[in-house]
């Protein structure tokens, strides 16, 4: 599960913390940290960590963080903790919002939302964002409302590739087809029809998709 940049700071803030002092921060150090104005906006973080497999908690215990084995530390009264591999695998990208509200593709490298994601998945020499998805468009691909689409920045695409595209300035998640002098843009949905781009709109590729990014919150 990917994390936001505020995600990642409020998870490394606890993670030092640990090390640092042999046990958990309250609720209240995390907001009083990162200027929250309530403890649910706390909660929220926190709920997202543990379903993401970095946190336990405690509920009866005022200092019951735990970081998850393999993403902290076991255990929250460790004095001498062994060092963890963390995120150290891991790459940040922009999130540029939502796929159907179309997109600043020239804005990348000054986008203020990250999420992190696995090395595994960035090829060395291209730039990535990811978007959120919203409908249900490309469902029979497995592509879901509130999935995270992690994509490749380009502007060029091989037939049958998932692509995102954008026509007159609105940005969509679909299929690439060109077959002679007619681009369509397919969805994996049956109840739908592809969308033919004529002649005088203003097309373009803003990259392919190389992966999904599912919350189960």
């Amino acid at each position: 599960m990917g994390l936001t940049k505020k995600q990642h700071e409020v998870y490394t803030y606890i993670k030092e913390y640990t090390l640092k002092n042999g046990y958990a921060p309250t609720q209240r150090e995390i907001k009083d940290a990162f200027g929250l104005k309530s403890f649910g906006s706390v909660q929220r973080y926190l709920k997202y960590l543990k379903e993401g497999g970095y946190l336990t908690q405690d509920w009866n215990s005022k200092r019951g963080l735990t970081l998850v084995e393999g993403q902290g530390l076991q255990g929250s009264n460790k004095r001498n903790p062994s060092p963890e591999p963390s995120l150290s695998n891991s790459a940040s990208i922009p999130l540029l919002g939502d796929i159907a509200a179309g997109i600043p593709i020239e804005a990348i490298e000054e986008c203020d939302e990250h999420i992190s994601i696995s090395q595994e998945m960035i090829k060395p020499g291209f730039k990535h964002y990811a978007l959120r998805v919203k409908g249900d468009s490309m469902i029979e691909d497995g592509i879901l409302d509130g999935d995270t689409a992690i994509i490749r920045y380009g502007t060029s695409a091989h037939k049958g590739q998932t692509i995102v595209a954008i026509v007159d300035g609105e940005a969509t998640l679909k299929k690439y087809q060109k077959d002679k002098d007619q681009i369509q843009l397919i969805p994996a949905n049956s109840s739908m029809s592809p969308i033919l781009v004529e002649r005088d709109q203003d097309f373009k590729i803003a990259g392919q998709l190389i992966g999904i990014i599912r919350s189960y919150i």
